[in-house]
């Protein structure tokens, strides 16, 4: 349950950050820009969840 809410709470700030600090930015607008954006957190996620299930695996 603890993880469920820490997790809620990450969502709520990092959509906080993206509505009210990122029109401010100066990114520029490129469909590969957008890309990157989009998928950034999703692979930093999958490399966290690989190392910590080969650390686990190996214990």
């Amino acid at each position: 349950m603890g993880f469920i809410v820490k997790l809620l709470v990450l969502s709520a700030l990092l959509s906080a950050l993206i509505k009210y600090a990122a029109p401010s930015l100066p990114i520029p607008s490129t469909d590969a820009i957008a890309l990157i954006i989009v998928l950034l957190p999703t692979v930093m996620i999958a490399i966290a969840l690989a190392w910590r299930f080969q650390t686990q695996k190996q214990t």
